[in-house]
């Protein structure tokens, strides 16, 4: 079964619990399909992604540097070395973020990255979140591998989100972020579709542990990952998730999971 086009899928949770690698693996089994368009966003500024994908980034070159570099634009006015008069903020942001947006084999990359110095980035964040929702119009598949935590919940991008995967590690912390993130998710102006909890390193005898608090939330568990030797050595020796093999526990939940979640 397909989704229709043009989806946005967002990966949050507490950090640590492997949102990173629930992502490249979606990312992954997307890509093995060679039949989609898809645009990867790695929207932690910690910038992990590209590490699991083996593709170097020049940290000053990420969407937050273009911000700084629009924000000490404008403070410069239109005197030399500022914004000329006769150029839109929002033209002038749109080609910076292109000029970060790194086509890859089967798909497209923009890395966040962390914005820099003093100040408020308010309208280049607002420019650049306008901007990111326009580009994600082009692809099938937009996958957000989201920052720790909350805040982002309050500050997502205008698009709305399809489907949500809360992934959460078998500790009280990761499973009341999880709840955290759903409440907020219900106070967000952003429309939310289908949201999922994915267990991630669960033992078999802690699985109905997290059975049971998805009741109690009113979630549903769509999937658990299993702890996966093969996915921790390509880690520990920095190679790309995206040479697994086929056959990797891992990759063969996540690919249940999509089905599950109607991606397949």
């Amino acid at each position: 079964m397909e989704m229709p086009e043009k989806k946005v899928i967002t990966i949050s949770g507490k950090g640590g619990v492997g949102k990173t690698t629930f992502s490249t693996l979606l990312l992954r089994i997307l890509v093995d399909l060679d039949k989609y368009d898809v645009l990867m966003i790695d929207a932690d500024p910690d910038s992990n992604l590209p590490d699991t994908l083996e593709i170097p980034i020049d940290r000053t070159k990420t969407v937050g540097g273009m911000a700084f570099r629009l924000k000490k634009l404008v403070e410069k006015g239109s005197g030399p070395g500022g914004l000329p008069p006769n150029v839109s903020k929002k033209s002038v942001m749109e080609g910076y973020i292109y000029e970060v947006l790194q086509e890859q084999d089967g798909f497209d990359l923009i890395v966040m990255g962390r914005t820099e110095g003093e100040g408020c980035y308010c309208y280049p964040n607002n420019l650049m979140a306008e901007i990111l929702d326009t580009i994600s119009k082009n692809y099938d598949y937009t996958i957000m591998d989201m920052e720790a935590g909350l805040e982002h919940m309050s500050r997502r991008t205008a698009r709305n989100v399809d489907i949500m995967f809360i992934v959460t590690d078998a500790s009280q912390m990761g499973i009341n972020t999880t709840k955290r993130i759903k409440e907020i998710g219900e106070e967000v102006t952003t429309k939310i579709g289908k949201q999922y909890i994915v267990g991630n390193r669960f033992s078999e005898s802690s699985e109905p542990i997290l059975q049971e608090k998805a009741k109690e939330f009113g979630m549903e568990v769509i999937g658990f990952i299993p702890l996966d030797d093969i996915i921790a050595r390509y880690n520990l020796e920095g190679k790309s998730l995206l040479d697994i093999p086929p056959d990797t526990p891992a990759l063969q939940a996540v690919k249940e999971i999509a089905k599950k979640a109607g991606i397949l």
